[in-house]
């Protein structure tokens, strides 16, 4: 039994029907009584219009089926397409999938609805593509400066339709992260560029707007919605205007220092208050400053370089006033020096000939006083090539100080008394006594490294205008002089004590209190219980007595300046009685004893 709905079941209702309609047909004929031939001829006709509706039919067929499958191989074409576009080859295609089906719609239902979501994926891969791409123009604008909007990295990364695949917007991305990075980098250099012109501006006193718009207006950020323009443009400019900041900071930098050095060079002539110059001291500042460390807002400003200036013309105007004066000071101090180091100042320059010369007009003062601060200069040279030499001449001195106070020490009679302060003075005449020995060692060496001076500066070391080495080779001469002085006056007290002696073995007594309070009046010494004769008072020898004077270098300069006193209490010779003359001793002692050989037959 054919199945309601099939080919076969279908032909057999459409043949059964036509037959039935046709044996319908024929009995109407026959009933109308039509010819055979015009029967046949309308039965040609009945089946020549049946084929022509059976070959319409087919035609119409046929061409459905054409268009159901071009349409199916356009979708499985767009669908390849798509999915090497996008680079989905892992998904399962109808294409390969459905080669079973037999069905023309089956397959196009089957593909369309892939087809519609790679559709939908191409449309959000190319707004990716298309946000990623913008962002790239936009950076690569702002790095060139929008000067060439085709940008080389851009032109490579063009986007293609056929390429739409994740590993091309990995590139895209790759190439917008490096763009980004660039663009934070050259942010951060911008900002570095900036920060310096904005300290150098400060420091300088410029208007920082001005200076930065004359680079690029983005660069002020007065419009928010601008954005910083980081091209190579702006990198050029901000380094051009550095350098111009910075030699012009070098400039002013040196030209402050100039005046500052003026300005201390005035205030140090002139005396000016403390307060005077605290007005000044961030100029002043920059002289202990190296040029990185000068930082200070403001400090090489032209108002600050105007007003030091000002300050300098000021200075020299009231210096020129005070010329006369500011020289005799320069000279006070020339003096000063020169007294500190024992030498004679240059008398070109004294008080009296500068006063009639400044009077007379025959010289400039200010010539003058670069004349005066010239030799002071020299004189500091001096000094502190002489340093050494004065140093070991005042531990002399001192030796020689030390040497007198004990000479006065040791002819004080109460020196052992248990007074106040008597251990004090024992341990200073130990220390003394042992500086004393060393004073012929400080002598010869003084003398051999003022020699080594000598040879090396070509010229005498002079002290107080006289030869240092004079002065030294007369003190030993003295010195040596005044030890065989002691010598010979220990010889002479050797000699009286033995006529004391022979004189009691004759007498058999000691001279009476009586004769021996006369003695003492007439020479100015007591007799000891031993027989020896100390002096009654321990006093000083004048400048004309027997023992010779030890000449330092204070005597030598007191002579000179009429100081006589000093020399006097420089002077180390002992006074007591063995400073009488050989010839005196004898002929005291001889008429004592003449005097008391006479005397026993009054006994």
């Amino acid at each position: 039994m054919l199945a309601i709905g099939s080919p076969l079941a279908t032909s057999a209702r459409t043949s059964t029907s036509c037959n039935v309609l046709l044996r319908e047909l024929q009995q109407i004929w026959s009933d109308i009584g039509e010819a055979e031939a015009d029967k046949d001829r309308m039965l040609m006709e009945l089946e020549r219009e049946c084929l022509e509706v059976y070959r319409r039919k087919v035609e119409e067929a046929a061409n459905a089926k054409a268009r159901l499958h071009q349409s199916v191989a356009a979708k499985e074409a767009e669908v390849a397409t798509l999915m090497a576009a996008l680079g989905e080859l892992n998904i399962r295609s109808p294409i390969h999938t459905g080669k079973n089906m037999t069905s023309l719609k089956e397959k196009l239902a089957s593909i369309t609805p892939l087809l519609d979501d790679l559709r939908t994926k191409k449309e959000e891969r190319i707004k990716q593509f298309e946000d990623i791409k913008n962002q790239i123009e936009k950076i690569s604008g702002e790095i060139s400066g929008y000067n060439y909007p085709n940008d080389s990295m851009i032109s490579c990364l063009t986007l293609e339709d056929q390429d739409l695949s994740l590993r091309k917007l990995t590139e895209f991305q790759t190439c917008l992260q490096t763009l980004q990075k660039e663009k934070s980098d050259r942010l951060h250099k911008v900002l570095e560029y900036v920060n310096e012109v904005h300290l150098l501006c400060g420091l300088l006193g410029l208007d920082f707007s001005q200076t930065v718009s004359d680079v690029h207006p983005s660069l002020q950020r007065t419009n928010q919605e601008q954005s910083t323009n980081i091209s190579n443009g702006t990198f050029e400019g901000l380094e051009q205007t550095i350098n111009k900041l910075k030699t012009e900071r070098r400039t002013r930098i040196q030209k402050l220092r100039d005046i500052a050095a003026q300005l201390l060079e005035l205030w140090n002539l002139m005396d000016s208050p403390q307060a005077e110059r605290n007005v000044f001291s961030r100029a002043t500042s920059i002289l202990r400053l190296s040029e990185p460390e000068v930082t200070e807002p403001g400090v090489l400003s032209t108002e600050m370089i105007d007003q030091a200036t000002a300050e300098v013309e000021r200075l020299a105007k009231l210096k020129a006033s005070r010329m006369k004066e500011l020289v005799m000071k320069r000279r006070s101090e020339l003096e000063d020096i020169c007294r500190m180091i024992h030498i004679e100042p240059d008398a070109s320059t004294a008080v009296e000939k500068s006063n009639a010369m400044i009077d007379s007009g025959l010289v400039d003062p200010s010539e003058l006083l670069a004349n005066i601060e010239a030799q002071i200069s020299k004189a500091k040279d001096e000094a502190l090539s002489r340093k050494e030499i004065m140093d070991r001449i005042d531990r002399w001195l001192a030796a020689c100080e030390e040497e007198s106070w004990l000479e006065d020490y040791n002819h004080d009679v109460n020196r052992y008394n248990a007074g106040r302060g008597a251990h004090i003075n024992l341990k200073r005449a130990e220390k003394a006594r042992i500086t004393v020995t060393k004073i012929p060692a400080m002598v010869d060496n003084l003398i051999n490294r003022a020699l080594a001076w000598e040879e090396e500066k070509k010229t005498l070391f002079l002290y107080d205008g006289v030869r240092l080495v004079s002065i030294l080779e007369d003190y030993k001469l003295t010195r040596k002089q005044r030890e065989e002085e002691k010598k010979r006056c220990r010889d002479q007290k050797k000699i009286q004590d033995l006529l004391l002696t022979e004189r009691e073995a004759i007498y058999g007594s000691k001279p009476s209190p009586r004769r021996s309070t006369s003695c003492r009046k007439t020479n100015g010494y007591r007799a000891n219980g031993n027989g020896s004769m100390t002096p009654s008072t321990p006093r000083r020898s004048s400048v004309g007595g027997a023992t010779p004077e030890l000449l330092t270098p204070r005597s030598y300069s007191g002579r000179q300046n009429g100081y006589f006193k000093e020399m006097r209490r420089l002077s180390t010779g002992p006074l007591n009685f063995v400073a009488i003359s050989k010839e005196d001793t004898v002929s005291t002692y001889t008429s004592v004893c003449d005097s008391e050989l006479g005397s026993p037959p009054h006994r």
